[in-house]
Protein backbone atom coordinates (compact mmCIF):
# COMPACT_ATOMS: atom_id res chain seq x y z
CA UNK A 1 0.00 0.00 0.00
CA UNK A 2 3.03 2.26 -0.07
CA UNK A 3 3.15 2.71 3.71
CA UNK A 4 6.28 1.99 5.71
CA UNK A 5 4.67 0.44 8.80
CA UNK A 6 1.56 -1.60 7.96
CA UNK A 7 0.14 -3.49 10.95
CA UNK A 8 -2.14 -6.50 10.67
CA UNK A 9 -4.41 -6.97 13.70
CA UNK A 10 -6.67 -9.84 14.78
CA UNK A 11 -8.52 -10.85 17.96
CA UNK A 12 -9.02 -14.18 19.73
CA UNK A 13 -10.95 -15.11 22.84
CA UNK A 14 -13.93 -12.79 22.61
CA UNK A 15 -16.37 -15.71 22.70
CA UNK A 16 -14.65 -17.60 25.53
CA UNK A 17 -16.17 -18.06 28.98
CA UNK A 18 -12.80 -17.92 30.74
CA UNK A 19 -9.40 -16.32 30.29
CA UNK A 20 -8.35 -13.12 28.57
CA UNK A 21 -9.35 -11.58 25.29
CA UNK A 22 -6.19 -11.31 23.20
CA UNK A 23 -5.24 -9.23 20.18
CA UNK A 24 -2.27 -9.90 17.91
CA UNK A 25 -0.46 -7.23 15.91
CA UNK A 26 2.11 -8.03 13.22
CA UNK A 27 4.31 -5.99 10.91
CA UNK A 28 5.74 -8.05 8.03
CA UNK A 29 8.90 -7.46 6.02
CA UNK A 30 8.44 -6.78 2.34
CA UNK A 31 11.20 -9.05 1.10
CA UNK A 32 10.48 -12.40 2.81
CA UNK A 33 7.56 -14.81 2.95
CA UNK A 34 6.73 -17.81 5.14
CA UNK A 35 4.91 -20.76 3.58
CA UNK A 36 1.70 -21.96 5.19
CA UNK A 37 0.58 -18.77 6.92
CA UNK A 38 -3.20 -18.52 6.89
CA UNK A 39 -6.07 -17.84 9.26
CA UNK A 40 -5.37 -19.60 12.57
CA UNK A 41 -8.90 -21.09 12.57
CA UNK A 42 -7.98 -23.05 9.43
CA UNK A 43 -4.96 -24.63 11.13
CA UNK A 44 -4.81 -27.38 13.72
CA UNK A 45 -3.30 -26.63 17.11
CA UNK A 46 -0.16 -28.59 16.18
CA UNK A 47 0.16 -26.69 12.90
CA UNK A 48 -0.14 -23.36 14.69
CA UNK A 49 2.48 -24.36 17.24
CA UNK A 50 4.88 -25.44 14.51
CA UNK A 51 4.39 -22.16 12.66
CA UNK A 52 4.65 -19.89 15.68
CA UNK A 53 8.43 -19.47 15.88
CA UNK A 54 8.74 -19.13 12.11
CA UNK A 55 6.07 -16.44 11.98
CA UNK A 56 7.48 -14.61 15.01
CA UNK A 57 10.99 -14.53 13.53
CA UNK A 58 9.61 -13.55 10.12
CA UNK A 59 7.85 -10.46 11.45
CA UNK A 60 9.60 -7.13 11.48
CA UNK A 61 7.74 -6.56 14.77
CA UNK A 62 4.92 -8.31 16.58
CA UNK A 63 3.07 -8.18 19.89
CA UNK A 64 0.06 -9.69 21.60
CA UNK A 65 -2.03 -7.56 23.96
CA UNK A 66 -4.42 -9.00 26.52
CA UNK A 67 -7.34 -7.80 28.59
CA UNK A 68 -7.87 -10.03 31.61
CA UNK A 69 -11.11 -11.68 32.59
CA UNK A 70 -11.41 -9.07 35.37
CA UNK A 71 -11.04 -6.28 32.81
CA UNK A 72 -13.60 -7.96 30.55
CA UNK A 73 -16.06 -7.94 33.45
CA UNK A 74 -15.28 -4.41 34.60
CA UNK A 75 -15.15 -2.73 31.19
CA UNK A 76 -17.43 -4.87 29.02
CA UNK A 77 -16.20 -6.87 26.04
CA UNK A 78 -16.15 -3.99 23.56
CA UNK A 79 -13.94 -1.79 25.73
CA UNK A 80 -11.81 -4.78 26.78
CA UNK A 81 -11.14 -5.68 23.14
CA UNK A 82 -10.12 -2.09 22.42
CA UNK A 83 -7.80 -2.15 25.45
CA UNK A 84 -6.15 -5.39 24.28
CA UNK A 85 -5.74 -3.92 20.79
CA UNK A 86 -4.13 -0.77 22.16
CA UNK A 87 -1.70 -2.86 24.23
CA UNK A 88 -0.81 -4.94 21.17
CA UNK A 89 -0.16 -1.96 18.88
CA UNK A 90 1.74 -0.09 21.60
CA UNK A 91 3.83 -3.22 22.17
CA UNK A 92 5.20 -3.16 18.63
CA UNK A 93 7.63 -0.35 19.37
CA UNK A 94 6.76 1.17 15.97
CA UNK A 95 4.37 3.94 14.96
CA UNK A 96 1.83 2.47 12.48
CA UNK A 97 1.23 4.24 9.21
CA UNK A 98 -1.64 1.90 8.41
CA UNK A 99 -3.59 -0.68 10.44
CA UNK A 100 -5.45 -3.57 8.80
CA UNK A 101 -8.21 -5.08 10.95
CA UNK A 102 -10.10 -8.31 10.35
CA UNK A 103 -13.86 -7.85 10.12
CA UNK A 104 -16.32 -5.00 9.89
CA UNK A 105 -15.55 -3.35 13.24
CA UNK A 106 -12.58 -1.05 13.87
CA UNK A 107 -11.62 -2.04 17.42
CA UNK A 108 -8.22 -0.33 17.06
CA UNK A 109 -9.68 3.14 16.66
CA UNK A 110 -7.05 4.83 14.52
CA UNK A 111 -7.63 7.18 11.62
CA UNK A 112 -5.45 4.95 9.44
CA UNK A 113 -7.44 1.76 10.10
CA UNK A 114 -8.77 -0.27 7.16
CA UNK A 115 -11.36 -2.96 7.86
CA UNK A 116 -11.06 -6.11 5.75
CA UNK A 117 -13.89 -8.64 5.84
CA UNK A 118 -12.38 -12.14 6.06
CA UNK A 119 -9.01 -10.43 6.35
CA UNK A 120 -7.62 -13.32 8.39
CA UNK A 121 -8.02 -15.50 5.28
CA UNK A 122 -6.92 -12.96 2.64
CA UNK A 123 -4.29 -10.69 4.25
CA UNK A 124 -0.90 -12.10 5.29
CA UNK A 125 -0.25 -9.63 8.11
CA UNK A 126 -3.68 -10.28 9.65
CA UNK A 127 -3.18 -14.05 9.28
CA UNK A 128 0.20 -13.75 11.02
CA UNK A 129 -1.37 -11.71 13.83
CA UNK A 130 -4.09 -14.36 14.13
CA UNK A 131 -1.57 -17.18 14.59
CA UNK A 132 0.53 -15.21 17.09
CA UNK A 133 -2.52 -14.24 19.16
CA UNK A 134 -4.11 -17.69 19.09
CA UNK A 135 -0.97 -19.60 20.08
CA UNK A 136 -0.08 -17.09 22.80
CA UNK A 137 -3.56 -17.26 24.34
CA UNK A 138 -3.72 -21.06 24.02
CA UNK A 139 -0.44 -21.34 25.91
CA UNK A 140 -1.79 -19.11 28.68
CA UNK A 141 -4.87 -21.30 29.02
CA UNK A 142 -2.83 -24.52 29.03
CA UNK A 143 -0.71 -23.03 31.82
CA UNK A 144 -3.89 -22.40 33.84
CA UNK A 145 -5.24 -25.92 33.30
CA UNK A 146 -3.33 -27.66 36.17
CA UNK A 147 -4.78 -25.14 38.64
CA UNK A 148 -8.35 -25.95 37.59
CA UNK A 149 -8.31 -29.60 36.42
CA UNK A 150 -12.09 -30.05 36.30
CA UNK A 151 -12.53 -27.50 33.50
CA UNK A 152 -10.37 -28.99 30.73
CA UNK A 153 -8.80 -25.62 29.89
CA UNK A 154 -5.96 -27.43 28.12
CA UNK A 155 -8.56 -28.72 25.63
CA UNK A 156 -11.25 -26.04 25.39
CA UNK A 157 -9.04 -22.97 26.11
CA UNK A 158 -11.95 -21.46 28.03
CA UNK A 159 -14.43 -21.67 25.15
CA UNK A 160 -17.96 -23.11 25.47
CA UNK A 161 -18.37 -26.88 25.22
CA UNK A 162 -20.54 -29.45 27.04
CA UNK A 163 -17.84 -30.56 29.52
CA UNK A 164 -16.97 -26.96 30.33
CA UNK A 165 -20.65 -26.20 31.04
CA UNK A 166 -20.94 -29.34 33.19
CA UNK A 167 -17.93 -28.25 35.25
CA UNK A 168 -19.45 -24.80 35.74
CA UNK A 169 -22.73 -26.32 36.90
CA UNK A 170 -20.92 -28.57 39.35
CA UNK A 171 -18.23 -26.24 40.68
CA UNK A 172 -19.17 -22.71 39.70
CA UNK A 173 -16.80 -20.20 38.09
CA UNK A 174 -13.08 -20.16 38.75
CA UNK A 175 -10.98 -17.07 39.33
CA UNK A 176 -10.37 -16.83 35.58
CA UNK A 177 -14.01 -17.03 34.48
CA UNK A 178 -15.84 -13.96 33.18
CA UNK A 179 -18.64 -13.43 35.68
CA UNK A 180 -20.76 -11.05 33.61
CA UNK A 181 -21.84 -13.52 30.91
CA UNK A 182 -25.63 -13.94 31.00
CA UNK A 183 -25.47 -17.73 31.34
CA UNK A 184 -23.65 -17.35 34.66
CA UNK A 185 -26.80 -15.99 36.32
CA UNK A 186 -28.69 -19.24 35.70
CA UNK A 187 -26.13 -21.74 36.93
CA UNK A 188 -26.94 -23.49 40.22
CA UNK A 189 -23.71 -23.42 42.19
CA UNK A 190 -22.43 -26.54 43.87
CA UNK A 191 -19.50 -26.56 46.29
CA UNK A 192 -16.85 -23.88 45.83
CA UNK A 193 -14.42 -24.41 43.00
CA UNK A 194 -11.11 -26.10 43.83
CA UNK A 195 -8.78 -23.31 44.99
CA UNK A 196 -6.04 -22.08 42.75
CA UNK A 197 -2.53 -22.18 44.25
CA UNK A 198 -2.54 -18.41 44.93
CA UNK A 199 -5.72 -18.84 47.00
CA UNK A 200 -4.19 -21.43 49.31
Amino acid sequence: MGHDVVVGVDEVGRGAWAGPISVGAAVLPRDRRVYGVRDSKMLTEDERERLFDRVASWCRAWAVGHASQAECDALGMTAAQKLAARRAVDGLGLVPDHVLVDGRWDFVGRDSTVRIVKGDATCLSIAAASILAKVTRDRLMRAEAPHFPAYDFELNKGYPCPRHKMALKAWGPTTIHRRTWVFMENLPWGPPHPPAPEEM
